[in-house]
């Protein structure tokens, strides 16, 4: 068994063989069905067929941050390991909300967390000399043409009431 205090986002990234992701932090696919929905079986908004289901790991670390996006399906947020950290929603309505993800209960924290589809959303470190492993998984499938990442100045167009949340988690103008 692995000393605890050892245990670190260096620990995890090389044990579980995890890669960057553009989104930002770190992840690994560890899941795809081998099944497919079939287009015609799925709302509008899918330009194809998806697995029935995926699921990935994802860690940050420090000062990283999960940039904002959205998706065409809800995903699930599970906590494994290390600090809690904020999920930041804006639902399509524009109506802003948070989740903290973590395993203090007596604080509001929770094992697991759903963004719905087509929400705007992104993740950050509630401390920022930590790391967070979690995991995600989605029903039907992740496709990478249902991933959209957020562009800071349209998004603050669209939503200028919840400017300080989109700066603190997208990159550029």
């Amino acid at each position: 068994m692995q000393n605890k205090s050892k245990i670190n986002a260096d620990y995890w990234i090389k044990k579980l063989s995890l890669i960057r992701h553009e989104e930002g932090g770190y992840y690994r696919e560890v899941y795809r069905a081998s099944e497919q929905i079939q287009q015609t079986c799925l709302p509008n908004r899918f330009s194809g067929s998806r697995p029935f289901g995926t699921s990935i790991y994802f860690l940050l670390e420090n000062d990283q941050i999960s940039t904002m996006h959205r998706l065409q399906a809800d995903e699930i947020w599970h906590f494994y390991a290390g600090s809690s950290l904020t999920i930041y929603i804006i639902n399509p309505q524009g109506i802003c909300s948070h989740i903290f993800l973590g395993n203090d209960f007596e604080n509001g924290e929770a094992y697991q967390a759903v963004v719905t589809a087509g929400s705007w959303f992104g993740a950050k470190l509630n401390k920022t000399d930590a790391y967070a492993l979690v995991g995600c998984t989605m029903a039907p499938g992740f496709d990478y043409n249902d991933f959209e990442l957020g562009n800071r100045g349209e998004l603050i167009k669209k939503f200028p009431q919840h400017r300080e949340i989109i700066e603190m988690l997208t990159r550029g103008a």
